[in-house]
């Protein structure tokens, strides 16, 4: 999600909404960005995940990160309460990951990879990769990488235009340059065919197949190849604002959406 504002719910209306979808049937959560770990230098994420399995004992609680401002100090507080964090890694090549605009500063993002990984064992967190192909990493072969860092799960996306966040004139950025074909995105599933928990989204699968609130706890429709916004659930309900989310549930089953999500029932060799 590209941020237009920077905007940020305070916590206890972020709390409200977050019971207004349990309430509704929420069984599963994931906090995506922009970077979650950027606010309070991760306290305000930590606070909506502890929040959420401790309070509203929801089966699953995930975040998607670039690991980049993770501190070993937010597992000891806050690792306990999150089933699976899943972080972006698009390359296992540095000067890759500088053409994608993956570099982290100093940081090596590989080395922070495996660094995540072992706390992650440490402190009994599920272990997620998501990938997205694009014209810079779709020829690349990343068996051995992905199967030494062992996820429970490898998300392999392919690179989506939306317009008015990467695609279109009033976009903020320009991500045509990255956009490969459906071939390609073949070739390269196929070049990783052995990688068991490898879980391939194509442009068709990823499209609707998510139910996504943004910053106001808006649900965003994707269905005209852009993210309309319904009205927050905070003024009008879920109800009333889910109808207006075009998530396509038979899409969300067809892609594996829903799988064995909580920490608790997965039989992980820690």
């Amino acid at each position: 999600h590209t941020a237009k504002t920077s905007f940020v719910l305070p916590l206890e209306e972020a709390k409200r909404g977050l019971a207004m979808l349990k309430e509704a049937g929420m069984e599963k959560i994931n906090f995506s960005g922009g970077e979650p770990f950027l606010q309070d230098r991760g306290e305000f994420v930590g606070k909506l995940v502890q929040f959420c399995k401790q309070e509203l004992e929801l089966p699953s609680v995930s975040i998607v990160s670039n690991g980049s401002l993770i501190r070993k100090l937010w597992f000891e507080k806050y690792g306990e309460y999150l089933d699976i964090l899943a972080i972006s890694c698009d390359s296992f090549d540095e000067d890759v990951n500088v053409l994608i605009g993956r570099r982290q500063g100093k940081k090596n993002h590989v080395e922070n990879l495996h660094k995540l990984r072992q706390w992650c064992r440490e402190y009994a967190v599920a272990f997620k990769i998501n990938s997205v192909i694009n014209r810079f990493n779709v020829e690349e072969d990343m068996n051995e990488q992905i199967k030494a860092l062992n996820p429970v799960r490898w998300k392999v996306f392919q690179c989506l235009l939306i317009e008015g966040e990467n695609s279109g004139e009033d976009a903020l950025r320009e991500a045509e340059k990255f956009v490969i074909s459906d071939e390609d995105f073949d070739r390269f599933l196929d070049r990783h065919k052995d990688v068991s928990c490898l879980v391939p989204e194509s442009n068709q699968k990823m499209r609707d197949s998510y139910l996504i609130l943004d910053e106001y706890m808006r649900f965003l429709n994707c269905r005209n190849g852009r993210k309309e916004p319904s009205k927050s659930i905070l003024d009008v309900g879920v109800e009333a604002a889910i109808k207006f989310s075009g998530f396509d549930e038979k899409m969300f089953l067809k892609r594996g959406g829903k799988y064995v999500w909580s920490k608790a029932d997965m039989k992980l060799d820690w």
